[in-house]
């Protein structure tokens, strides 16, 4: 007899707020990983899109891991005057930061 009733109960529909209650540990998941993952990687593309729009000639930037100063800005390349009379053409997308003026005068 009581193994009946546990076999009833068992297969009993579960209702709307225990559907509710099992779904909200997987939306929370969703929620924090947006806040500490997505959203931060988010803002530093936006912040490097920026970035790479305001450049001009004569910054001083870190691209590809060389130091140097832009001699021309193109639309997705950049030349980039490593050392006297050695110029590279790097893509836009490889700058890596932009440095305060003085910085690559200072470095050689």
């Amino acid at each position: 007899m009581i193994g009946t009733a546990y076999a009833q109960a068992a297969g009993a529909a579960p209702s709307g707020s225990d559907t509710l209650m099992g779904m909200l540990p997987i939306v929370l998941m969703f929620v924090i990983l947006y806040f500490l993952m997505i959203r931060p990687q988010m803002k530093k593309a936006k912040e490097h899109k920026t970035m790479l729009e305001a450049l001009q000639k004569g910054d001083e930037v870190v691209a590809l891991g060389f130091l140097g100063r832009i001699n021309k800005v193109g639309d997705t390349y950049i030349s980039l005057e490593v050392a006297d009379n050695v110029v590279l053409q790097v893509e836009k997308q490889a700058v890596n930061k932009l440095l305060p003026k003085g910085t690559y005068k200072g470095a050689q």
